[in-house]
């Protein structure tokens, strides 16, 4: 049996052991060594069921109100959900900002949302003691569902976005894709394989090059190249043929014969 050797939100120090058996998983900030789980970087230590990560003290998304952030599900209480958003601290969902309806005393609230689900939220109050509390009420708040996860650093993330959305709608618009960028670094894309790969691929690419001047032009060039053009179906001979012969015909019927004439 795997034995714990710190709580969660302890802090830890690079080398430092975490867990000691084969029952937990690594991850972020950690890795294994024989059976034992250790600290790769010095942070808050964050269990989330078997798996162990460690959220980085410095250099990480600092919640500030207003934001709109991508989170996981990780906890559903009896007054809400409890979400990961990639920081230090965790954030609160209340009933009263996880959807319109109504929801009954003693309902269960995994029917709305369960643990290991995706949303986008946004920041509505950060305490001075770190008590972060976000809301499902707004545009594009929803349960995302289906498409594929990115993580970028936080401090590209103005750059992936552009100047009032411009470089995220170019892409949005290229790849018929849906994308959410949470300023958490959290990015939710959703649209066909194809396109969702080269979603990520210029996302990647934007987040890798975003010191560089000209970028805009950059990406557009690149999406041009990997985008393939959407062809333009033009009518087939034989209805641009039935067009003047329809009318011709009309005009026949106009026209009196010489018969008629007579």
């Amino acid at each position: 049996m795997s034995k714990l050797l710190v709580k969660e939100r302890d802090v830890v120090v690079p080398g430092e052991d975490i867990v000691e058996g084969m029952d937990y998983l690594p991850s972020k900030g950690t890795y294994r060594e024989g059976d034992k789980i250790v600290a790769s970087q010095l942070g808050l230590v964050r269990i989330d069921g078997k798996v162990i990560k460690v959220i980085p003290l410095s250099g990480k998304y600092a919640p500030k109100r207003g934001d709109t952030v991508i989170g996981k599900v990780i906890d559903v209480l009896m007054s809400g959900w409890r979400i990961d958003i990639d920081s230090a601290y965790s954030a609160m969902l209340g009933l009263k900002e996880a959807t319109s309806s109504f929801i009954a005393r003693g309902a269960d609230l995994t029917k709305y949302y369960d643990i290991g689900e995706y949303i986008a939220v946004n920041i509505t109050n950060v305490t001075s003691q770190k008590l972060i509390d976000v809301s499902m009420r707004g545009p594009g708040l929803r349960k995302l569902e289906g498409g594929c996860f990115i993580e970028v650093n936080t401090s590209k993330v103005p750059r992936i976005i552009g100047k009032q959305g411009s470089m995220i709608s170019m892409i949005k618009q290229a790849t018929d894709c849906r994308v959410i960028v949470g300023q958490n670094g959290i990015v939710w894309i959703s649209g066909t394989p194809e396109m969702e790969a080269i979603a990520i691929d210029v996302i990647k690419k934007i987040a890798k090059e975003a010191h560089i001047p000209g970028l805009t032009d950059t990406i557009q060039t690149y999406l041009d190249k990997k985008v393939p053009k959407k062809k333009i179906v033009e009518p087939k001979a034989e209805e641009q043929e039935k067009k003047p012969e329809v009318k011709d015909t009309e005009e026949k019927k106009e026209t009196p014969s010489k018969e008629e004439k007579k």
